[in-house]
């Protein structure tokens, strides 16, 4: 296996702009990828609620994670659609994370490399 200028774009985003950034990866050529539900916290505010009675905190916010693995699409169209797509300027909006791939095999054919991608 060898360098093969596969890339990873890993990003987590608010759960109400994944239609947006499905819609912009679409346009930038870049529409297979990946979501997971997720949890977590960066820079958003907690929260604190009440419920029968007994306050609480929610410091760990709902989001959506999505990968996308490109080859001959460019990385920095993909960030930018993910970017636009995700965009609202309020603090929790997300982040995006650029990662290298290895190597790349499509499972039904045996093809590797940027052609499984």
């Amino acid at each position: 296996m060898s360098d093969t200028g596969i890339k990873m774009v890993v990003a987590v985003i608010r759960p109400d702009k994944l239609g947006d950034v499905k819609q912009a990866l679409v346009e930038a050529d870049a529409p297979s990828l990946t979501v997971t539900n997720v949890s977590g916290r960066g820079s958003q505010p907690a929260k604190k609620g009440q419920w029968r009675g007994e306050e609480y905190v929610v410091d760990l916010h709902q989001k959506v994670k999505i990968e996308c693995v490109v080859a001959d699409t460019p990385v920095d169209d993909v960030v930018e659609a993910i970017k636009d797509g995700a965009h609202t300027g309020e603090k929790g909006d997300g982040k995006i994370f650029v990662l290298p791939v290895e190597d790349a095999v499509q499972i039904r054919t045996g093809e590797e490399g940027p052609e499984a991608v």
